[in-house]
């Protein structure tokens, strides 16, 4: 199913012609050093709408991406096809590998995802087995958020993926049950916000686990002209943390401000007498969050971040200098999300 109408992307685009020669399809559309400009391209490849394109659709895109990089593009083809097709490409590809990407690990997904997990988290919060059943599903998301969006370069063992599992997963659920546990006198809203405290520490914890392999080995960095220069373990602890700081603002707004939302709209005549219809309008106004917060938190940080050599390890400034003289004065790395 298409994203734009019910035609074939060879057909939904504009009539015409347009000259394509010296067309670079990885330019970005907008400017990745600002954050209105990655805001907007997160926006573009994150609309949960691809997840419902079909594999032939995401394959013609991929095909179409790739001739057009090596600049063979069959007669006819206008800029709106390869800009649709850049979509579906960054929305559905690995950028280090170019591996189609699992759907429930996709950015994508997030807003489906995220919406249905985190409403469910914030109205059954009130009953251990339920903050546990919905702690675990959420963590067992993230998991495969964390790996599908991992940096490809560095590659993560069967054990280690296992143990960060495990170890999140324990996290979020000790957090969880722990804060409930302490805010059973306090006010109401304060154990509304208990997911959120669990979901937090969580992260703390989930991503650098699923990514201690880049923290041990380091991260690939390259040169201006993307080619592979070497591995640092200080470019690895920054591309983490910013990632981390990312999917906690992700989840900040929905699982802070919707609690207050609740609390007052459960006090309300008519809510009282449609208690079953909570969860799914918690679901509703989660989605209306993330819808927003997915492309903002993703454009908090440059996804190619860039580094200047003089910070990395000693031993990997001295064989950069070695080789390269001072002709490299930064180094690039693909974060993840």
């Amino acid at each position: 199913m298409s994203i734009t109408s019910g035609e074939s992307p060879v057909l939904c685009v504009n009539k015409m012609e347009a000259d394509l020669s010296g067309f670079n399809i990885d330019a970005p559309r907008w400017d990745q050093c600002t954050f209105l400009g990655r805001v907007k391209h997160f926006f573009n490849i994150t609309d949960p709408r691809t997840v419902l394109v079909p594999e032939r659709e995401l394959d013609w895109a991929k095909v179409t991406v790739e001739k057009s990089r090596m600049g063979v593009v069959p007669p006819g083809t206008q800029v709106e096809q390869l800009l649709y097709a850049k979509k579906l490409y960054d929305s559905a590809f690995h950028p280090d590998t170019g591996d189609k990407m699992n759907v429930i690990g996709r950015m994508s997904f997030q807003v489906p995802g995220g919406m249905i997990i985190t409403g469910f988290m914030l109205q059954f919060y009130r009953t251990m087995p339920a903050v546990i059943f919905w702690q675990w599903v959420n963590q067992s998301f993230n998991a495969l958020v964390n790996y599908t969006n991992r940096n490809a370069a560095s590659p993560t063992s069967v054990r280690q993926m296992a143990l960060s599992y495990i170890t999140a997963t324990t996290t979020a659920v000790a957090t969880a049950v722990g804060m409930n546990m302490l805010t059973k006198r306090a006010p109401p809203l304060v154990g509304r916000w208990v997911p959120f405290a669990a979901v937090a520490a969580a992260n703390c914890v989930n991503i650098p686990m699923m990514r201690q392999q880049e923290l041990i080995q380091g991260i690939c960095v390259k040169d201006g002209n993307h080619n592979e220069i070497g591995h640092s373990r200080r470019a690895a602890a920054i591309g983490i943390t910013q990632v981390v700081i990312s999917r906690i603002t992700m989840a900040a707004p929905g699982m802070i401000l919707l609690p207050v939302i609740m609390e007052r709209l459960e006090k309300l005549h008519f809510m009282k007498k449609v208690k079953v219809l909570h969860a799914p309008l918690q679901v509703l106004l989660s989605g209306c969050f993330l819808i927003f917060m997915v492309p903002v938190a993703c454009g908090l940080f440059p996804q190619k971040c860039e580094l200047p050599v003089s910070y990395l390890e000693p031993e990997l400034q001295d064989a950069i200098r070695a080789k390269y003289g001072e002709l490299v004065p930064y180094v690039y790395f693909n974060k993840g999300l």
